[in-house]
Protein backbone atom coordinates (compact mmCIF):
# COMPACT_ATOMS: atom_id res chain seq x y z
CA UNK A 1 0.00 0.00 0.00
CA UNK A 2 2.67 2.37 0.87
CA UNK A 3 4.29 1.70 -2.70
CA UNK A 4 0.82 2.60 -4.22
CA UNK A 5 0.84 6.11 -1.72
CA UNK A 6 4.67 7.01 -3.30
CA UNK A 7 3.52 6.29 -7.28
CA UNK A 8 0.60 8.71 -6.75
CA UNK A 9 2.68 11.35 -5.30
CA UNK A 10 5.44 10.78 -7.97
CA UNK A 11 2.27 10.91 -10.39
CA UNK A 12 1.17 14.55 -8.87
CA UNK A 13 4.35 15.88 -9.52
CA UNK A 14 4.70 15.25 -12.79
CA UNK A 15 1.19 16.26 -13.24
CA UNK A 16 1.94 20.00 -11.54
CA UNK A 17 5.29 20.25 -13.78
CA UNK A 18 3.29 19.79 -16.85
CA UNK A 19 0.43 22.20 -15.50
CA UNK A 20 3.03 24.95 -15.00
CA UNK A 21 5.05 23.94 -18.40
CA UNK A 22 1.49 24.28 -19.93
CA UNK A 23 0.65 27.75 -18.79
CA UNK A 24 3.94 28.89 -19.57
CA UNK A 25 4.07 27.56 -22.36
CA UNK A 26 0.45 27.52 -24.17
CA UNK A 27 1.08 27.16 -27.85
CA UNK A 28 3.29 24.56 -27.44
CA UNK A 29 1.68 22.47 -24.64
CA UNK A 30 -1.57 22.71 -27.24
CA UNK A 31 0.20 21.28 -30.13
CA UNK A 32 1.92 18.73 -27.96
CA UNK A 33 -1.65 17.78 -26.73
CA UNK A 34 -3.15 17.66 -30.50
CA UNK A 35 -0.11 15.74 -31.32
CA UNK A 36 -1.03 13.12 -28.77
CA UNK A 37 -4.72 13.11 -29.77
CA UNK A 38 -4.36 12.51 -32.98
CA UNK A 39 -1.65 9.72 -32.54
CA UNK A 40 -3.73 7.83 -29.96
CA UNK A 41 -7.14 8.57 -32.85
CA UNK A 42 -4.81 6.83 -35.34
CA UNK A 43 -3.57 3.71 -32.99
CA UNK A 44 -7.47 3.42 -32.11
CA UNK A 45 -8.47 3.86 -36.31
CA UNK A 46 -11.16 6.80 -35.19
CA UNK A 47 -12.92 4.44 -32.74
CA UNK A 48 -13.16 7.06 -30.36
CA UNK A 49 -12.52 10.48 -31.74
CA UNK A 50 -15.26 12.08 -29.46
CA UNK A 51 -13.79 10.54 -26.01
CA UNK A 52 -10.19 11.45 -27.65
CA UNK A 53 -11.47 15.06 -28.46
CA UNK A 54 -13.58 15.60 -25.05
CA UNK A 55 -10.28 14.32 -22.94
CA UNK A 56 -8.29 17.03 -24.95
CA UNK A 57 -10.53 19.84 -24.48
CA UNK A 58 -10.80 18.80 -20.35
CA UNK A 59 -6.79 18.49 -20.48
CA UNK A 60 -6.32 22.15 -22.36
CA UNK A 61 -9.05 22.99 -19.94
CA UNK A 62 -7.05 22.47 -16.11
CA UNK A 63 -4.08 23.40 -17.70
CA UNK A 64 -5.23 26.79 -18.37
CA UNK A 65 -4.87 26.13 -22.07
CA UNK A 66 -7.44 28.41 -24.18
CA UNK A 67 -7.51 27.47 -27.67
CA UNK A 68 -10.24 28.41 -29.95
CA UNK A 69 -9.89 25.47 -32.63
CA UNK A 70 -10.17 22.07 -31.26
CA UNK A 71 -8.01 18.72 -31.72
CA UNK A 72 -9.31 18.01 -35.67
CA UNK A 73 -9.40 21.20 -37.02
CA UNK A 74 -6.75 22.79 -39.35
CA UNK A 75 -4.31 24.99 -38.30
CA UNK A 76 -5.51 28.29 -39.64
CA UNK A 77 -3.43 29.06 -43.12
CA UNK A 78 -0.91 31.60 -43.45
CA UNK A 79 -3.44 34.84 -43.91
CA UNK A 80 -6.14 33.53 -41.72
CA UNK A 81 -6.44 34.78 -37.96
CA UNK A 82 -6.09 32.20 -35.60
Amino acid sequence: MAGMFKKLGALAVAAEGARRYAQKNPDKAGKLLDQAAQFVDKQTKGKYSGQIRGATQKAKGAAGIHDRRGYGEPPPGPYERA
